[in-house]
């Protein structure tokens, strides 16, 4: 009799890895033994210190937070959704939870049992190495002991920032301080406060590494009176010491010191504690390794050959900006890095893509993106916005042409989709004919738009001119953006209509200065943060960007930036608007993190009385810029 249960739960686990990695009947034989929880919301799974279970997790439906207990409070560390994984401990070490995970809703999460999913583990090279890399992702803490509790952060520039990957080979200390076994304590402790060193390796003659004495040892045995300052090293140092080869990852090595508990490898030229110590490799240089840097992802994502390790990447990309959130990163360098990452997840996207079609192209082309990617402001998960320029062909070729890009574009779509990047309501995407064409069917649209506009054809400008090139020739976007600021010379209406738009969103606030909310449909009684407040600011920063042909700058932090040296007299309106930007922008960030969505419709009972002031603060600019539009633009005229 078939197991329709198991059936169920086979459907949904060969959605993720390490899942996905397993056979049609390997699966199944673990979907068998899985039990089922139901939780409501609250619940514990586990609890911080508790004993580790025998089975490790996957959440199927809801959201289970993971929280660490310090002595006033207690702290989120992460958030599971469908899909995540967490417990994974239990696979390398049988010791207390670390963590707390609690069920942030109403939730199911499948329990699957160690001694189950343990065979694929040690026979599925894909299996093993990605809970290696997951567990050594995830694992690590935020604080070290040596920068008192300080968080090690090095998210703030790309440029500066190293170069790893979890299976990547360890970056170690060469030449570590070292002693020999009759050397005295107090003369180590000084040596070590000299050097700054955290810990020192003890040697004989040829060496070979015969014990280790950390700052720790140090505080433990000797502040405490243990041991006296003047005992000789051998009685107070730790032995026999972990060694391990030059070649180990940074995953192993962190598997290495949580398996041992221990917070310093010695590495030796074999590997082995009977060959030459040449360097150390402590748990501050794992947290330096494995810092919320931007530039561990980025890599990883041009090393990526399939779509579905994006898609694991993208989640990853999501707990970078909750930490960039929490430590109040400035909102441009947030925008910048995520957006770094945005475009590197497009770029592969698109090349992997381009290895599913039966041929290479024939002709240069450039991939757009569109709306708030185009302008380096999406920071959640929100609709796709893309389109495809191609070059100018023959009349007979066009339609040959065409099909080969639309097929290319129906395939990136669907893969951007797969990765997390859901596709746009209103198709406004590269795979839709209207919007994948040649160079100069783009520049005539963009003229007509320009010249004989309506209702629909000032909306898509809305959302095409803010465009940006991701992928291929970057010439024919430049094209394109000439052909915008020399409509626009031409003829001020163009920009007097779009100001009309701006003007006609719906406002924020009543007459009593009460939020106004969506009266029908699915997002009935919430506030909707994009249209009624941002979207204003947005509007107003291009429609002025385009009066001063500011090319090239479509960030609207950056054009009020650039409009408050360029307007004087308006400077304190634009700094005021970008102000009001920048706190919109962490706002909803933090609202779509919180309910995982796009954070653009707002339950205001969940609300503090503080956010509540914190937004309507921001909309007094929104009635200032709708104000300079309505004088400059002589918009009573169009209305």
């Amino acid at each position: 009799m078939k197991n329709t249960i198991a059936e169920r739960i086979q459907d949904f686990l060969k959605q993720f890895p390490p899942f996905s990695m397993l056979s049609k009947e390997e699966l199944l034989k673990v979907a068998g033994q899985i039990r089922v929880l139901y939780l409501e919301k609250g619940a514990y799974v586990f609890e911080q210190d508790e004993k580790c279970h025998d089975e490790f997790y996957i959440v199927r439906e809801g959201a289970v937070g993971l929280y660490r207990n310090s002595e006033n409070s207690q702290n989120l560390v992460d958030i599971c959704d469908a899909g995540d994984l967490f417990g994974l401990r239990i696979m390398i070490i049988k010791k207390n939870y670390r963590m707390a995970a609690l069920a942030s809703q109403e939730s199911i999460v499948y329990a699957i049992p160690s001694s189950v999913f343990k065979p694929f583990i040690d026979e599925n090279k894909e299996v093993n190495t990605f809970l290696l890399e997951t567990f050594a992702t995830h694992a690590r803490n935020y604080y070290t002991e040596t920068e008192k509790g300080k968080r090690i952060d090095n998210t703030i520039s790309i440029d500066t920032a190293k170069d790893l990957s979890t299976l990547r080979t360890i970056s170690y200390r060469k030449k570590p301080l070292t002693c020999t076994a009759d050397a005295i304590v107090k003369d180590i402790a000084m040596e070590m406060n000299a050097r700054k060193a955290d810990a020192i390796i003890v040697v004989d003659e040829q060496k070979f590494p015969i014990g280790i004495l950390t700052d720790s040892d140090l505080r433990a045995k000797v502040a405490t009176g243990l041991f006296s300052a003047t005992a000789v090293v051998t009685e107070v140092m730790t032995a026999p010491v972990k060694t391990y080869a030059k070649k180990i990852t940074v995953a192993e090595a962190q598997i290495a010191l949580i398996k041992n508990n221990i917070s310093h490898l010695c590495i030796t030229k074999d590997g082995t504690r009977n060959s030459k110590t040449v360097g150390v490799f402590s748990n501050h240089d794992l947290l330096v390794s494995f810092g919320n840097n931007p530039s561990i992802l980025i890599k990883e994502i041009k090393r990526v050959k399939k779509i579905q390790r994006l898609r694991y990447i993208r989640k990853q990309v999501e707990r970078l900006l909750t930490t960039y959130l929490e430590q109040d990163i400035p909102t441009m360098h947030i925008l910048n890095l995520i957006s770094e990452i945005n475009d590197a997840l497009v770029i592969r996207t698109i090349e992997l893509s381009l290895e599913e079609m039966p041929s290479q192209p024939t002709v240069a082309f450039n991939f757009l993106v569109l709306g708030s990617q185009g302008r380096r402001e999406q920071l959640l998960m929100t609709d796709q916005d893309n389109a495809i320029v191609f070059e100018d062909v023959e009349e007979a070729m066009y339609d040959e042409t065409q099909t080969y890009f639309l097929e290319l574009a129906r395939i990136v779509t669907k893969n951007l989709h797969a990765i997390g990047f859901e596709y746009c309501p209103a198709e406004m995407m590269a795979s839709n004919p209207r919007w994948c064409m040649s160079l100069s069917k783009w520049e005539e649209q963009f003229r007509t738009w320009m010249t004989t506009p309506s209702e629909e054809s000032t909306l898509l400008s809305s959302i095409f001119f803010d465009f940006q090139s991701v992928y291929g020739d970057a010439d024919m976007s430049n094209q394109l953006s000439d052909v915008v600021f020399d409509g626009v010379n031409k003829s001020k209406r163009f920009l007097g209509l779009l100001g009309v738009s701006a003007l006609q969103k719906p406002s924020p606030l009543g007459f009593f200065k009460q939020f106004l909310v969506e009266q029908n449909g699915e997002h009935k009684d919430t506030f909707d943060i994009k249209t009624r407040a941002m979207m204003v600011l947005i509007d107003g920063a291009r429609i002025l960007a385009l009066y001063h042909n500011l090319k090239g700058i479509n960030n609207t932090l950056l054009r009020y930036e650039k409009l408050a040296s360029l307007e004087p007299n308006n400077k304190e309106l634009f700094e005021s608007c970008a102000k009001a930007f920048r706190v919109l922008l962490k706002f909803r960030a933090r609202q779509g993190i919180l309910h995982k969505d796009s954070g653009r419709f707002i339950q205001l009972n969940t609300l503090s009385k503080n956010d509540k002031l914190k937004l309507k603060r921001c909309f007094k600019p929104i009635r200032d810029i709708q104000e300079v539009l309505r004088i400059r633009f002589q918009l009573k005229t169009f209305m």
